[in-house]
């Protein structure tokens, strides 16, 4: 399964989660608001969208409505509050990621 993670700036938590799951899933990882922000390919290749807060759902919408419609996209519901790799938020991520597969 083809499996795309994103958050605000992709430093910290989509970049967490891309890492620790890459064993399980094929992943990748994207930010909505820095420099090179998330694109209409990695949205089409993507089979599940995973975004860390619920906002980002409609900011997928906005940018790519077309796409958004045929997409399994979820909320995580995991605050900026964390830094790469932080043992929290691998807990955190791990946690959430089981209870929706």
């Amino acid at each position: 399964m083809k499996v795309l993670f994103i958050c605000n700036q992709n430093k910290h938590r989509s970049r967490t989660a891309e890492e620790i799951f890459k064993d399980r899933f094929e992943t990748k990882s994207a930010g909505l608001f820095n420099e090179n922000h998330v694109t209409e390919k990695q949205i089409a290749w993507a089979d599940v969208i995973f975004v860390m807060e619920d906002f980002q759902i409609s900011e997928i919408a906005k940018r790519f409505p077309k796409l958004y419609m045929q997409k399994r996209i979820l909320s995580l519901n995991v605050p900026d509050v964390y830094s790469f790799n932080q043992p929290e938020l691998v807990e955190s991520l791990k946690s959430k990621i089981k209870k929706e597969s």
